[in-house]
């Protein structure tokens, strides 16, 4: 067997948008080419958010090409002083340039949702055509791109008035980068009836190409904006309470938060009908909600907390929670953020730390007042969450008949939490006891448990189940659990579960990696059930922070997270983006979770509202080979195996050394 060559010539360097193209999924989703179109729709809504565009208009062809047409300023065509390049061809191919980095008074876009730096580049980067034209300064000017590269260099091919300005996309998705070559249209029509939605008085139409060759035209303008959208989403339902709406923003000088950060919301309770809760960010959808839906919860919670203490509402006993109040709350909710954190490049999730803290500050005293002013309603909700608080308590206590019979002892080292709701409890298994300590200080003691585990744990593969007890360590965490072990193919007993979240919390190093794998192993094999039932997370706590020193008045300090070398290198090339001095932050990495202390820990890696935990599961197309794969990680027979597994996938490794 021939040794691979290992010399100079075979450390590859990917240039310009070469990286896109190597690893499509890590820029955008690939399961059809929508979110690369929505990122040609999400700058044509910037221009719209900052008040220059009137107007969407969007194309969809019957060969899965596009057109955005939007009568903003205009990209930019002039030479750019740093590249030497038309500005429009620099925004289309290079991964980090945009307008959206300047962010101080009088910068391009103070608000957008375009904040990563990679944008409609990846747009270029997996299409084989893309085509701008752009109106600016009285003349009409065009580039076409092609697989990323240019095809036509920018020339002026017409004239026009000096007031008709505006961007003109047209983008053909390559198919061969995406699972499913055609856009979903309702997928579309939501997005673009999104736009419209959050911007009051914006026109946006979509025309559909037919097999016959006609277009199908469809229109939305919602002048009420916010309240008109969810007054059509909960039509038919029966209201607890009106559709209540406010909006607020930082209009002066603030300490934590910059001019211009502030939300829009609407809310309504309804006795029945689905549920309905969308949030956007500088226009952006996120599905997967985050920071600014925990604070829209918060704000409204302690607003409605404060009304019931106020009125003596509340019986002896009874502990009132946020899902208690919003059980049968549907809610469209707006945040504008001046630097916004998502999660992944898909932007699905808000992760903003601050952004908890600025939406629930905007939304608390306009639903005070509302509250104060509309007593009745006031007690209406408060009595909507009494009873809620009520049915849930009534349910615990169920619960915990069923399970008190024959409960075994408590691990002594388990610091419980107070909560008897087993859905809502969370037990964090924390490698060590200095990161134990952080964690027991940090933790909500309300309803977050802590096992701290001493040195690895057994490696359970090939152990009985009725031989795991003899290990302490699994032992500990079977009790604490309170489930008993069972097999693949079982139908287990999860009655008895103490906590509906069970989080591995373990160094960001090789050594925490190996005992998350050694936990991974003893729940895969003896509690399959728990996976099954999703109940099993990791946490991912970060390896860096970044501190940025405050300049100006207007300029708060700020602090990032950032979980591995490359999210903190996109946090470093977003901070010289914005003309941050070379130098003027200071970065920190932590050698392991007991590094941190307990407001740094609970912030990053415990906060339900600003954490990063994963679920694990396995995806049913795999579900067949885990177990083999496995016997061979796992087994004490196997070395051989592995070997020949790790000479053959080893480069695919990214390791922290």
């Amino acid at each position: 067997m021939s040794t691979p060559r290992y010399d100079e010539a075979a450390v590859k360097v990917l240039k310009g948008l070469d990286p896109v193209r190597h690893r499509p999924g890590m820029y955008t989703r690939t399961d059809n080419p929508l979110h690369i179109c929505q990122e040609v729709i999400d700058n044509a809504a910037d221009e719209a958010l900052g008040g220059f565009a009137k107007t969407i208009a969007v194309t969809l062809y019957r060969d899965q090409s596009m057109k955005v047409v939007d009568n903003g300023r205009g990209i930019p065509v002039g030479i750019h002083p740093e590249e030497g390049v038309p500005t429009v061809q620099v925004v289309f191919t290079q991964l980090h340039a945009g307008g959206k980095f300047d962010k101080k008074d009088g910068g391009a876009y103070a608000f957008s949702g375009g904040l990563h730096g990679v944008g409609v580049s990846v747009t270029n980067a997996l299409s084989t055509l893309l085509q701008v034209e752009v109106k600016r300064d009285g003349e009409i000017n065009r580039i076409v791109f092609g697989d990323g590269e240019v095809r036509e260099p920018l020339v002026v091919i017409g004239s026009c008035a000096k007031k008709d300005t505006g961007t003109t996309v047209t983008v053909r998705p390559d198919p061969k980068y995406f699972d499913a070559p055609n856009i979903p249209q309702g997928d579309l029509e939501h997005l673009l009836k999104s736009k419209a939605v959050l911007l009051p008085g914006l026109i946006v139409t979509l025309d559909i190409e037919t097999a016959s060759g006609e277009f199908v035209r469809k229109e939305w303008c919602y002048p009420d904006g916010l309240t008109g959208y969810l007054a059509e989403q909960i039509a038919g339902y029966t209201p607890i309470t009106p559709i209540l709406t406010g909006e607020k923003y930082i209009d002066g000088i603030d300490e934590t938060f910059s001019k211009g950060e502030g939300c829009a919301w609407a809310l309504s309770w309804t006795e029945d009908g689905l549920v309905n809760r969308e949030s956007y960010v500088n226009l952006i959808p996120t599905p997967a909600g985050g920071t600014h839906e925990s604070g829209l919860r918060d704000g409204v919670f302690q607003a409605v907390k404060t009304f019931i203490e106020f009125h003596s509402l509340l019986p002896k006993g009874v502990k009132v929670l946020p899902e208690d109040l919003f059980g049968r709350c549907s809610f469209v909710l707006s945040a504008k953020v001046l630097d916004p954190q998502f999660q992944g490049q898909t932007k699905d999730k808000l992760t903003s730390r601050d952004g908890l803290k600025l939406v629930s500050a905007m939304v608390k005293s306009p639903f005070e007042l509302w509250l104060n002013e509309h007593v009745e309603l006031g007690k209406k909700l408060a009595e909507l969450a009494i009873r809620a608080a009520q049915s849930r308590a009534k349910n615990a206590q169920k619960v915990e008949k069923k399970k008190s019979s024959g409960v075994a002892v408590l691990p002594g080292k388990l610091t419980d939490c107070a909560s008897d709701e087993s859905e809502r409890c969370e037990l964090f298994l924390v490698e060590g006891d200095s990161a134990g300590g952080s964690a027991k200080l940090g933790r909500d003691k309300d309803f977050q448990a802590i096992l701290p585990l001493r040195g690895k744990v057994l490696n359970t593969w090939e152990v009985d189940k009725d031989q795991i007890f003899a290990n302490n360590e699994v032992h500990d965490i079977a009790v604490a659990l309170g489930v008993d072990p069972h097999g693949p193919n079982d139908t287990p007993d999860l009655s008895g579960l103490r906590y509906g979240k069970l989080i591995i919390m373990s160094d960001a190093d090789v050594d925490g990696s190996h005992i998350q794998v050694l936990l991974l192993t003893l729940f895969y094999r003896h509690f399959p059930g728990l996976i099954r039932a999703g109940h099993i997370f990791v946490a991912q706590p970060p390896l860096f922070r970044v501190d940025i020193a405050g300049s100006g008045k207007n300029k708060p300090p700020r602090k990032f997270y950032a979980l591995d070398d490359g999210e903190l290198t996109a946090i470093l090339d977003k901070l010289r983006a914005e003309k941050v001095r070379e130098g003027a932050w200071g970065i920190s990495r932590f050698k392991g979770l007991g590094e941190m202390n307990a407001e740094q820990l609970f912030d990053t890696t415990m906060n339900p509202d600003t954490r990063r935990v994963l679920r694990v599961g396995i995806p049913d197309d795999v579900s067949a080979n885990t177990k083999d794969l496995m016997n061979m990680l796992m087994g004490k027979g196997e070395a051989s195996s592995r070997r020949a597994w790790l000479e053959a996938r080893g480069n695919e490794v990214e390791a922290d050394l």
